[in-house]
């Protein structure tokens, strides 16, 4: 038997071209079969009181449809390991430092939240290594390790059906970092010396293709790039996917590598970014009324996500349920949110609605958080 523990909300904006809003409903679960450590772990987190047991709306009953997640990847700058990355959030680690990557002398933010000592040994192959976009190879590590955590390796993928399995990991730019260099060799050296990387490269539906190359996967592949809501969006695309009967299985999530040069300029262009250069480690204060902006960041998040269903008949452990999700859009402004907030309510009422879920049995929200200073306002009034 399955047993709920708690139901959260999840939530990004985007204020950057499309404004979209994706929000997803989760029910976290425990099994009377052996947990795994970071399953385990997930039951250690600290949410306001729920609210008393009410009538819930009609839920999902058909373990074709209903949607669960089996496995979990990150790369981060806490590292590649859930368990050390959770560890280090409820210990208020700070991730944050100065950019010790290139030169910042010219730019006006000189901090970000930088991965160091990346390790992608076992999941990236040497020559991938070398010319993959750091976006990418952060992809595959997440997206393997997801797979791998889901006790879908190699050995187990090769005697299933693959064209029942499919990748929606989205970015918000993409390879970032190989685009800007082939650009300034090019202004160097003229259109003759771009490499046949060039065009493939940066263009965001690269890491699940590149996913779906590494293991074989034939089902649904593609990419989504809406700003912050990128991993929502996807997550929500994937679920629907298993809901129709287009896939069994879906490798879902966010990737983003936007610490360099041309990534901290254009941002700070937008004044966007805290400038808290003194003091860095102080600069991500949301709510706060001297926030100043959000400090950047990179890395990737990916979940596996199955039916019910054919997690059962392979006896995956279930780490949570996926109830359900909602897109919707601001129509207001390219960066600037919607000042009645019409667009997250409705996103928020519609998830419910798809999730069967009535507003007082959600006890965790997720908030964007942006602290900026219109951001947090729109956020704080839903």
């Amino acid at each position: 038997m399955i047993g709920s523990k708690e139901i959260a909300l999840k939530g990004s904006g985007n204020n950057a071209s499309s404004s979209t809003w994706g929000r997803f409903l989760i029910k976290k679960h425990s099994r009377r079969s052996t947990f795994s450590s970071s399953s385990t772990k997930l039951q250690r987190i600290t949410v306001m009181n729920g609210s008393p047991t009410v009538s819930a709306p009609k839920r999902e009953k058909d373990p074709k449809k209903r949607i669960v997640i089996s496995g979990m990847g990150l790369v981060s700058v806490f590292g590649n390991d859930v368990d050390g990355f959770y560890d280090k959030l409820l210990r208020g680690t700070n991730g944050v430092g100065l950019i010790d990557r290139f030169n910042t002398s010219e730019l006006a933010v000189k901090f970000a939240g930088q991965i160091h000592e990346f390790l992608s040994e076992g999941y990236v192959d040497q020559k991938s290594d070398r010319r993959l976009d750091d976006c990418w190879r952060y992809c595959l590590v997440a997206g393997n390790k997801a797979l791998e955590s889901a006790n879908l390796g190699p050995q187990q993928l090769i005697h299933m059906d693959r064209s029942r399995i499919g990748a929606v990991v989205g970015a918000g730019v993409g390879g970032y970092t190989v685009f800007s260099t082939k650009i300034e060799k090019m202004i160097k050296r003229g259109y003759h010396k771009l490499c046949p990387f060039f065009v493939p490269c940066p263009i965001t539906n690269m890491g699940s293709a590149l996913l779906a190359i590494d293991n074989g996967l034939m089902g649904p592949s593609y990419s989504i790039s809406t700003a912050c809501a990128t991993a929502n969006c996807c997550f929500f695309a994937a679920a629907n996917h298993i809901r129709k009967g287009d896939a069994d299985v879906m490798i879902a999530g966010g990737t983003e590598a936007p610490i360099l040069p041309m990534g901290i300029a254009g941002f700070s262009a937008c004044r966007a970014l805290s400038l808290r250069n003194a003091e860095p480690d102080k600069a991500s204060r949301p709510w706060d009324k001297a926030r100043d902006g959000f400090v950047m960041g990179e890395g990737s998040g990916i979940l596996v996500m199955e039916s019910l269903e054919h997690a059962r008949k392979r006896g995956a452990n279930i780490i949570a349920e996926y109830l359900g999700g909602a897109i919707t859009c601001d129509a207001h402004h390219v960066t600037e949110p919607r000042p009645d907030v019409l667009g997250i309510t409705s996103c928020m009422t519609r998830s419910m609605e798809d999730a069967g879920v009535s507003p007082e049995e959600v006890n965790y929200v997720n908030a964007h958080a942006t602290s900026t200073p219109a951001g947090d306002i729109t956020s704080s009034t839903q």
